[in-house]
């Protein structure tokens, strides 16, 4: 039989064209079976006046050390009526699930109000209670008291009882030393009630809690359970790891618990664990992480995400191709895919479907949660605690961005239930500054502000899913805001122009290589926490070769190209400096040279050059090597003396100097570099050149390890193949002068 409410319905007008298989009662059409309608005029009658239920009535709860709040929504925020402050401070407070009631914790009792007109429903004398929470229905309440132990022997405080909410009285009562964990857990028709002890799941039966356990489970090492929504509930149980033996998350029939799992995984790294169903009760995640991560990549241990089926036909590891942490997770609403917040700084954003297919990546972006709706139309991703507290608003059915909101030092975030309004809220003792509550429409605007002094609670009125109105092709136009909005603003202080990161004054004016931005900012992408070190190189390049100095001096010859008039180059250190087997080093090259002749020297095509002069560091080579250039930095000249520091051309692209090099002639003669220990031994040099080539390979294995290299270090890999030739040319130098 179906029911559709009417608003204002006017019944005569049916009187002539009424089905016969439907009766008007009380402002409602009850269908006795689906109404096959005779002809069109039956459906256009009918249709302009089956209506739309109307928007179910907003309110925002707040809790401060001192006050006790309650807002209506959209349009005016204003306190609602017939609620009045208690006379004393609340320590927290509880709606049932279709918000219809509503308790509050105080020092001395509990009260129950009705939601609607805030009246009070009935007064619990319990006091220091703190923490209540709910049966699904609203049916009973639990409240939980710190444990006191008991003068008297052989007896037990009895801090957990549970309490009907029609008469008042105390219907059960249990020993809960822990917070955690603390209340029961109850299947949504409210037909079983299941509470976790040490080594065993015990059932009641909430229409007669005098049977007591009616069912149990004994599993040695349980620590976790959840029930499941849907008609035929299962129970979801977790079992840590024990004594070298594996973890494992087993699901059973409430109906029939002595009955073997319907589906069983077992699983290593896994000490606590949060489990999260689908709305239909077919599947659940399993976020499984540990105290200590192994490896030492993650202060907060190791956190997996598994998938598992109730009915046992489907489970396997959410594979996520990001290291690092999961920070969030959440289920759609339609039950068929979820998201998932993972990996370092920036994170991996990416939904997936019920078979663990991605469906969309979003990108890296510095977020840690995710949120879905109540219709699943819209997605809200965002960065609170340390992060900026950007949040995007996405519509799930185009994949496109909606807007985005700016809500630094957000604490709570959630989603209104009628789906069109997010709720953000600064609490203590998280920050103790700008406590308050912002309401923003889904289309970004700004809807209303309410600053409270140490908040500690807020949330809104909660509402039945099906209540929520569903989203038309377009997203709703944003109301008009509240007087609290201009009032904000205007007392909002001007922001000052950020000074942005300090640099240089040699790095000023010149780009930022993309190895230091963040992936998120346009920096170098990653894949498995390799950076992609084309795209690196290239900027690199383009940020020295196309960046003009700062001063004007050198234009277009990039940040090595900047001259400063009358400092030293970079790498020259001063003669006094210089130990005494570096002047040793060098008298002994300059006799070298002078034994081969000062009148001439073989150049690389064979021809003679002139006589060079006593202070000259001479021509330079064509096919010199880069890494020659060591000589030149000891500060004497080719007779071991010392002189003015050697000519340098800081505008070239790769940064290397015009210091003369070592080069082989056509016959394969080798000639010595000027300024170098080893350019007139080869077998000097090819040892160096092979212990440069050693070090590129451990750079290699670093960069296969996952470590971000520097921009250096990323240079000595891409010169590799320069001294591979290097190194073949003198060892076939070496082997043509031994024949």
């Amino acid at each position: 039989m179906w029911e559709i409410d009417l608003v204002d319905f006017p019944t005569h007008l049916f009187q002539s064209h009424q089905p016969p298989n439907f009766s008007v009662i009380a402002g409602s059409i009850k269908l006795l079976y689906p109404w096959p309608p005779r002809s069109s005029t039956h459906v256009r009658r009918s249709r302009s006046y089956l209506k739309a239920p109307a928007r179910p009535t907003i309110f925002v709860l707040d809790r401060a050390q001192k006050s006790l709040g309650l807002v209506s929504g959209t349009p005016d925020y204003r306190s609602a009526e017939g609620f009045t402050q208690p006379d004393a401070t609340a320590r927290t407070y509880k709606y049932t699930q279709d918000g219809k009631l509503f308790a509050i914790a105080l020092p001395t009792c509990v009260r129950i109000h009705n939601a609607n007109d805030c009246s009070v429903a009935i007064e619990l004398p319990v006091p220091n209670v703190v923490e209540i929470g709910f049966s699904p229905k609203g049916t009973y309440l639990s409240t939980w008291e710190r444990y006191v132990k008991p003068v008297v022997e052989n007896t037990q405080h009895r801090n957990h009882r549970v309490w009907s909410v029609a008469t008042g009285e105390e219907v059960i009562s249990f020993t809960q030393k822990s917070i955690e964990d603390w209340d029961l857990q109850y299947t949504p028709s409210e037909d079983k009630a299941i509470r976790v002890v040490t080594g065993e799941v015990d059932i009641y039966q909430p229409s007669d809690w005098t049977k007591g356990i009616v069912d149990r489970l004994k599993l040695e090492g349980i620590t976790a359970v959840a029930p499941s929504p849907g008609q035929y509930p299962a129970l979801a149980v977790f079992v840590s790891e024990k004594k070298g033996a594996p973890a494992s998350v087993k699901i059973y029939s409430l109906l029939a618990l002595s009955a073997p799992p319907t589906c069983s995984k077992s699983f290593f790294k896994a000490d606590k664990c949060v489990m999260k169903w689908n709305n239909l009760g077919t599947q659940i995640l399993v976020l499984t992480s540990t105290d200590v991560d192994k490896s030492n990549k993650n202060y907060y241990g190791e956190t997996n995400l598994y998938l598992l089926s109730s009915a046992g036909n489907f489970d396997c590891r959410v594979t996520l191709d990001k290291e690092g942490p999961i920070h969030d997770f959440t289920w759609s609403p339609t039950s068929k895919e979820f998201g998932v917040v993972y990996g370092f700084m920036p994170a991996k954003t990416v939904l997936f479907d019920q078979r663990v297919r991605p469906l969309h990546d979003f990108g890296a972006h510095p977020r840690n949660f995710i949120s879905f709706n109540t219709q699943g139309r819209l997605l809200a991703l965002a960065g609170f605690g340390n992060l900026a507290g950007k949040i995007d608003v996405v519509d799930r059915r185009s994949l496109a961005k909606v807007c985005e909101i700016d809500a630094p030092n957000t604490s709570w975030c959630e989603w209104s239930p009628d789906g069109r309004s997010l709720l953000t809220a600064t609490l203590s003792p998280r920050l103790r500054v700008d406590n308050g509550i912002k309401i923003w429409h889904c289309t970004g605007p700004l809807l209303h502000v309410h600053m409270v002094e140490e908040l500690y609670q807020a949330s809104w009125k909660p509402a039945l899913p099906e209540s929520a109105p569903p989203f038309g092709n377009t997203l709703p136009p944003a109301p008009a805001p509240s007087e609290s909005v201009a009032a904000y603003q205007a007392a909002k202080p001007t922001p000052t122009k950020p000074a942005g990161t300090y640099r240089p004054p040699g790095a000023r004016g010149a780009l930022t290589p993309a190895i230091f931005k963040r992936e998120d900012e346009g920096g170098t992408p990653t894949l498995d926490g390799l950076p992609t070190t084309s795209r690196n190189s290239s900027q690199t390049n383009l940020a020295r070769q196309s960046s003009p100095a700062p001063n004007g001096q050198g234009a277009g010859r990039g940040l090595r190209g900047r001259v400063v008039p009358g400092a030293a180059p970079p790498g020259w250190v001063p003669p006094e400096t210089e130990s005494k087997k570096s002047k040793k080093k060098g008298k002994k090259k300059a006799d070298d040279v002078g034994e081969g002749g000062e009148g001439a020297q073989v150049a690389n095509d064979g021809a003679p050059t002139a006589p060079k002069s006593k202070n000259s560091s001479g021509p330079r080579i064509p096919g010199a090597s880069e890494t020659s250039r060591k000589g030149n930095q000891s500060g004497t000249n080719a007779q071991g003396k010392s002189g003015p520091p050697p000519s340098l051309d800081l505008g070239n692209a790769k940064g290397k100097s015009v210091s003369q090099s070592a080069g082989t002639t056509p016959n394969g003669v080798t000639t010595p570099a000027s300024g170098t220990g080893e350019g007139h031994d080869p077998a000097k040099r090819i040892r160096n050149l092979t212990k440069k080539l050693k070090a590129i390979d451990e750079l290699k294995e670093r960069r296969k390890r996952g470590e971000v290299l520097e921009g250096t270090q990323v240079q000595k890999i891409e010169g590799e193949g320069d001294i591979r030739k290097e190194l073949e040319r003198l060892q076939i130098s070496i082997a043509a002068s031994a024949s």
